[in-house]
């Protein structure tokens, strides 16, 4: 995943569990960020180098799929890339989160890595920057994991705000 997958290009990511231009940290000190989620469909666990192989099968399988998902239309990702470099990328999302200045969460089923979904400060306190992806072969399960996600940020959450793009029927039909 290369920055501009998962961060907007104005937040400041400087390791010391603070984050975003005015330097608030993006979640409470005292908040204990969930390890992951689980419902019928979905699995989200913190995206980790463990994850390479299966991570860089999905999205490089997906890119023009990925590049039309909303959220990723003004982000210049993805872009071919090697597995190393990918790992690498997986190395600094485990240190993001694990410096809580950034989430983001391997999206599966089963044991199938299917898509990713990124929870990134938006420049301002208590507002996060929310994209997600699925693989193009489950392009149907885009808005399910929408519908989730914004209910989980909505009810697990710290964040008086997020943004993330909605799945409308357009995006539905052409993802077909």
């Amino acid at each position: 995943m290369s920055q501009a997958a998962d961060e907007p290009r104005n937040t400041v990511h400087d390791g010391s569990g603070r984050a975003g231009e005015s330097g608030a940290s993006f979640v409470p000190a005292d908040f204990t960020v969930p390890r992951g989620f689980r419902d019928a469909t979905f699995h989200l666990v913190p995206l980790g180098p463990e994850h390479n192989d299966r991570d860089y099968r999905a999205w490089t399988s997906s890119m023009d799929h990925i590049q039309r998902t909303p959220g990723f239309e003004r982000y210049d990702w993805p872009v071919p890339m090697t597995p190393e470099e990918n790992l690498r990328d997986l190395r600094r999302h485990r240190e993001d989160f694990e410096h809580r200045v950034g989430f983001t969460y391997s999206v599966l089923i089963g044991d199938d890595v299917i898509g990713c979904v990124y929870i990134y400060p938006a420049g301002r306190p208590g507002h996060a920057t929310v994209r997600s992806w699925v693989r193009e072969d489950h392009a149907e399960l885009d808005a399910p994991l929408y519908e989730l996600v914004s209910a989980w940020l909505r009810q697990s959450w710290p964040f008086h705000d997020f943004s993330y793009s909605p799945r409308t029927k357009e995006h539905d039909l052409a993802a077909r």
